[in-house]
């Protein structure tokens, strides 16, 4: 009856055992089932000394577990060995009709386990336990590094806030918290699975809801387009608890990203901010030409114009109106910061009258202007102020040799005859050069403008008898009295032939 009542007791606490580990701790019920065979037979062993003749069998619901002494049947006066054999009169008495050679399983009861054994046993058991609850939570969640997963405020113990994950915990550390957020206990958190390490204590599984990935998944979340990718995010920085910038781009022309991301009356928006409580979020359409790109960067300021200062280097020139400076800059910078990390270009924010008085480069204000339109002065008067160092390849000592004569303005320049420019002490290979150089400027500002401009002193009126030709050279208007071209300096003879004249 004991015997009975014993296992009886076993049972029932061993069901509730397993059902707790399965349930619970997430681990599989063979491995806990083994993991109990393993504790039973060391307990055997510390017992018997031996563990060779045990036999552990479970019932097929796993509810139940039996330990057996296997024992060989031998003559009563053959025993040797009564932990590996048995007389045939006492094996009798369990079994009616055994005989000598046959092997007899005998229950053992839990009784028998000395109590050192026992808890020996035990302990070796709930280590195995925990290293193989571990693994198997360790390798879930592994695999979900980067995704969302949501939680309950447990404690909080030195700013960390614990979060209960259901089969385990994880924690929230005090740096990857939104500097806006406060928890209360049985707070729901939503939050990225950051990282997972084994400790010596146990897994930790760190969350955080200050990286950019986290914002990425709430926008998953909310946006479907984003989610079956007819919408791709191109980049995310974020100030957290303060200001994201998101850009976006569509795979589709007949989907607007921006449009998709804010939501009918901006429904998906709101509960996006409202999950980053109330952290402002700027979402911008990204686009490949930087210009374009650094525009949208800066909202929500409007900017007028936006210049290119050094490609290589990535330095841009921000033109907006005097009164969004301050919206453009943000506060404490954070704006126009954010917007160089979005399109990794160093930004440079003005306003008009700032960039009025700035020396930029007639070229570089000529780009702008047939950019953007949004510059009052025409090119022709953009010309006539501009310096002859700003022309396109000039070399620095005729840039030298002309300012030493006070000569630093265009319109000067194309007054000058060649042999002003000798007596200047320009050779006539830098003659030529200057020349040249004037020429193919005032073509292409000719194109952009529409408005014919001069490159050289005009000719002397001619009378009607005298005939004009264009210089082989560089085209200008030429007449057989003349030497050398006025324009470009090459020398010049004429032959006179039956069909005509000929140069």
């Amino acid at each position: 009856m004991i015997q009975r009542r014993c296992r009886e007791y076993m049972a029932s606490d061993l069901a509730d055992a397993i059902r707790m580990l399965v349930q619970e701790k997430g681990i599989s019920e063979e491995l806990v089932l083994k993991t109990i065979e393993e504790f039973l037979l060391a307990a055997y062993k510390k017992k018997f000394g031996t563990m060779e003749n045990a036999v552990v069998r479970f019932s097929e619901d796993g509810s139940e577990v039996t330990v057996f002494a296997k024992k060989r049947i031998v003559n009563d006066d053959e025993v040797e060995d009564p932990v590996l054999e048995i007389g045939i009169s006492e094996a009798r008495e369990l079994a009616e009709d055994c005989e000598i050679g046959d092997e007899l399983l005998i229950e053992i009861s839990p009784k028998e386990f000395d109590r050192m054994a026992v808890q020996t046993a035990k302990q070796k058991a709930r280590q195995t336990l925990r290293e193989i609850q571990k693994d198997t939570l360790y390798s879930e969640f592994k695999d979900k590094v980067g995704e969302m997963i949501i939680g309950y405020y447990q404690r909080e113990r030195n700013g960390n806030i614990y979060v209960d994950l259901g089969k385990t915990e994880g924690i929230l550390p005090k740096k990857y918290q939104s500097p806006r957020e406060t928890y209360r206990p049985n707070d729901r958190i939503k939050a990225l699975i950051y990282e997972v390490n084994k400790t010596p204590t146990g897994l930790q599984i760190v969350l955080s809801r200050t990286h950019t990935e986290f914002v990425k998944r709430i926008f998953e979340l909310e946006v479907p387009e984003i989610y079956d990718k007819t919408v791709e995010i191109y980049k995310i920085v974020r100030e957290p608890g303060y200001r994201t910038k998101i850009a976006v781009y569509s795979t589709r022309e007949d989907v607007d990203p921006v449009g998709a991301c804010v939501g009918l009356k901006g429904v998906r928006i709101q509960a996006i901010v409202r999950e980053l409580e109330g952290e402002k979020v700027d979402i911008l359409k990204y686009d490949t030409d930087p210009r374009v790109f650094i525009r949208n960067a800066l909202s929500p300021a409007e900017v007028s114009q936006v210049i290119i200062l050094d490609e290589g280097k990535r330095q841009a020139l921000a033109v907006v109106p005097d009164s969004q400076l301050s919206l453009a800059i943000g506060k404490q910078g954070m704006n126009v910061r954010l917007a160089n990390r979005l399109v990794d270009w160093t930004i440079d924010v003005k306003t008009e009258s700032q960039f009025a008085e700035m020396d930029i480069s007639a070229e570089t204000k000529k780009a702008v202007s047939a950019l953007f339109g949004e510059i009052g002065e025409t090119v022709e008067e953009e010309e006539e102020i501009a310096y002859i160092s700003e022309l396109p390849n000039i070399p620095a000592p005729i840039v030298e040799k002309l300012k030493s004569h006070n000569v630093e303005l265009i319109e000067d320049l194309i007054e000058l005859s060649n042999e002003e420019l000798l007596k200047m002490g320009l050779s006539s290979e830098e003659i030529h050069t200057l020349r040249s150089i004037l020429a193919e400027t005032i073509e292409i500002v000719q194109e952009e403008s529409k408005k014919p401009l001069e490159t050289e002193k005009s000719p002397p009126e001619t009378t009607e008898e005298e005939e004009t030709y264009q210089c082989p050279e560089c085209g200008a208007t030429i007449t057989l009295d003349m030497t050398t071209c006025p324009n470009c300096g090459v020398g010049l003879s004429f032959e006179i032939e039956e069909e005509g004249q000929q140069e």
